[in-house]
């Protein structure tokens, strides 16, 4: 989320994003390093702007670093091939009615074409690719005696658990007073949730094939 707020605002971020996500993608064999860098682009798409989208969703950035990343010669792993090809999926969708963004329509419907398979997908479980406007631009709104600040919710995904819900009363039931999310809230909770959710899968890969007595310096770290 701190890449996020950078791209958002700053005036070469969304470029410098760019450039940063394709050098650890192209190329990488390190494929734990590749799915973080997937799960952070993910984040970014969902939480960033109009100037970040128009460079992601370009025929070029989608051709030369999604599709190149699950070439055959490159062997990926099923977990990333079928996150490559959820996240075109994904922005094809969302992107589909802006004429400007349409570049990642055309390398899906030419995939689509050729044959290959994308994985199923719960579009009604998915979250919204989510573009909220830049924080700085909006007054703090007034603390609310009865509402814990959304900074108890960390943006990491973690929750302060000595901080009760401000949806419930002391007795664990909603009362006159509940706060109601807005639906920004709510689309910026699930996009964190969907960072932590490919969190959890690279881990849950990585402990799968990692075996302690062989495995590499560089591995263990990022494990750690």
């Amino acid at each position: 989320m701190e890449i996020c707020d950078i791209i958002n605002e700053t005036e070469e971020g969304p470029k410098d994003a760019i450039r940063a996500l394709r050098k650890r993608v192209v190329g990488n064999k390190n494929f734990h390093e590749v799915m973080l860098a997937l799960t952070a682009l993910e984040a970014c798409v969902k939480n960033c702007g109009h100037r970040f989208h128009i460079l992601v969703a370009s025929q070029e950035f989608v051709e030369g670093v999604l599709v190149k990343t699950i070439l055959p010669k490159n062997n990926p792993p099923t977990i990333v091939h079928d996150k490559v090809l959820n996240l075109i999926q994904a922005w094809a969708d969302a992107f589909r009615s802006s004429p400007d963004l349409t570049g990642v329509v055309s390398v899906y419907e030419d995939l689509r074409r050729k044959g290959l398979e994308f994985p199923m997908t719960d579009l009604d479980t998915l979250s919204p690719i989510h573009t909220p406007q830049p924080s700085i631009a909006k007054p703090e709104p007034a603390a609310r005696p009865d509402c814990p600040p959304l900074d108890t919710v960390q943006r990491s995904g973690s929750v302060n658990r000595s901080v009760p819900s401000p949806l419930l009363t002391s007795a664990g039931g909603p009362t006159d007073s509940a706060v109601t999310p807005t639906s920004d809230q709510i689309g910026k909770l699930r996009s964190e949730l969907e960072v932590v959710n490919g969190n959890v899968k690279v881990m849950s890969e990585m402990l799968t094939e990692l075996v302690p007595q062989k495995a590499n310096q560089s591995d263990l770290e990022l494990l750690q």
